[in-house]
């Protein structure tokens, strides 16, 4: 087992979590975070480490490949707000949406149809249906947790994704799957993934009010329909097309939207789901398109391309400091040192409940929802071909694990990206989903427990 700094390696993360409750700064807490990290591992000496850390972060081709993917989505959408296309799509569906629930509806419909990537999903969706929703006095916060509660989760029931072909990678390097095998092991445990399945399920049961409105996302609702207020104060300024104004053509084209996302998603797919290549591609024949077609001049285009990378370096911003403390925890041992301390409840009966709840935890505390798995994988499966345990109950148990983190966590791309694109503060979009995330979760919990 790897070496760790025992207990106090939980130190940092419970830093982050309890700055970013108290004072609601994502940011500030994670750099906290990392600071306290730090000065753990070298004292006094801690600033020539942070510099190295983040050094490395910025060097790693990962990183490089996630700052590119995510600044090139917000020129992406940048193109679809200043020509018209988000402004088509919306009118499109308010044509067919006469009610709140509706409205709500559509997004969560529309989340299920973008399966390629959750950060397609996130700032796709979010950005599109946001006026729609607006419209019925629908609290940003609500529509951040319909879009986060089918980005992730559908990207793992679904096989054609990122995290499908990442996790079928990661079980063929560790030696779970031979090679060219891991899609397969993959698409087995798809059944055992019980928490994005109920993570999916739940959503039109909250918007049509089976399940009720529960905690601050009540006290948001309540504060949009009764105010018409419904960005949560302190919001104002994160709005993802705040740089550039929609075309002034009222009844634009609906091939503005769609051609783009249809490009964008058939490139993707072309190319082995690779989304850098689909986005750039996608910005490219959106040009050509919007010049043939006359809906922007190239110079809004570049304009627009400009614009939208500058709204996502806040996004950018804590996507590096989250690195940073991933790089800090690893340093630490803190993923080695929690796998350690429940190693002894890992029976038979108790191996895939323990795992789930290990799992989420680490990746729910530190804002990993791929990293740390390549950590547990070898521990985990060797547990349980010894135990003679399902592996692909396991799988699910591991993948279920990381659509929580995904979902849940304060600082993760997933709830960052989904908060961005709907003009909301990362900690009011994670506070007041949280409650449906643990129900979620505490229900899959129960669900391993039961088919063990």
């Amino acid at each position: 087992m790897t070496e760790h700094f025992g207990i106090l390696s939980l130190i940092p993360t419970a830093i982050v979590l309890i700055i970013a409750i108290i004072t609601r700064r994502t940011i500030a807490a994670v750099i906290c975070g990392v600071i306290a990290a730090f000065i753990l591992i070298d004292g006094i000496n801690f600033l020539p480490s942070i510099s190295t850390a983040v050094l490395n972060v910025m060097q790693a081709e990962d990183t490089g490949w996630v700052l590119l993917v995510c600044g090139l989505y917000g020129s992406f959408i940048a193109l679809l707000v200043r020509a018209g296309g988000a402004q088509a799509f919306g009118n499109m569906v308010t044509k067919r949406v006469t009610t709140k629930q509706g409205s709500l509806l559509w997004t969560w419909l529309l989340g299920l149809v973008i399966f390629l990537d959750d950060y397609l999903n996130s700032l796709t969706v979010s950005s599109s249906m946001k006026k729609v929703t607006d419209s019925h006095k629908t609290s940003r916060e609500m529509l951040s947790y319909v879009v986060d509660s089918t980005a992730a989760p559908i990207c793992l029931i679904i096989p054609i994704s990122t995290w499908a072909v990442y996790f079928a990678s990661l079980l063929e390097s560790n030696g779970v799957a031979a090679d060219g095998e891991g899609i397969n092991i993959f698409i087995q445990s798809i059944p055992y993934m019980f928490y994005p399945f109920v993570a999916v399920v739940m959503v039109p049961l909250v918007i049509t009010g089976v399940i009720p409105l529960l905690g601050k996302m009540k006290l948001a609702e309540e504060r949009a329909e009764r105010t018409g207020q419904v960005i949560p104060p302190g919001s104002e300024h994160i709005e993802l097309d705040d740089p550039y104004e929609a075309g002034t053509n009222d009844s634009p084209s609906i091939s503005l939207f769609f051609v783009p996302i249809l490009v964008l998603i058939g490139f993707t797919i072309w190319f082995d789901i690779d989304l850098l290549i689909g986005v750039i591609a996608g910005i490219l024949i959106t040009f050509l398109q919007y010049w043939i077609m006359g809906a922007l001049k190239p110079s809004e285009m570049c304009d627009s391309v400009i614009a939208g990378l500058k709204t996502m370096l806040p996004v950018l911003t804590i996507l590096i400091s989250v690195f940073t403390l991933i790089e800090a925890n690893n340093a630490l041992g803190f993923t080695a040192f929690v796998i350690e301390t429940v190693s002894p409840l890992m029976s038979a009966k108790m191996l895939p409940i323990v795992t789930f709840i290990t799992m989420a935890f680490i990746s729910f505390t530190t804002g990993s929802n791929w990293g740390v798995f390549g950590l547990a994988i070898p521990v985990v499966f060797p547990l349980a071909e010894a135990l003679d345990v399902n592996i692909y109950l396991v799988a699910g148990a591991l993948f279920s694990a990381s659509g929580f983190g995904s979902q849940a966590c304060f600082y993760s791309d997933s709830t960052v990206l989904t908060a961005q694109g709907a003009g909301c503060s990362s900690y009011d979009h994670a506070i007041t989903q949280l409650p449906y995330a643990l129900i979620a979760a505490g229900i899959s919990a129960l669900g391993f427990l039961v088919i063990s």
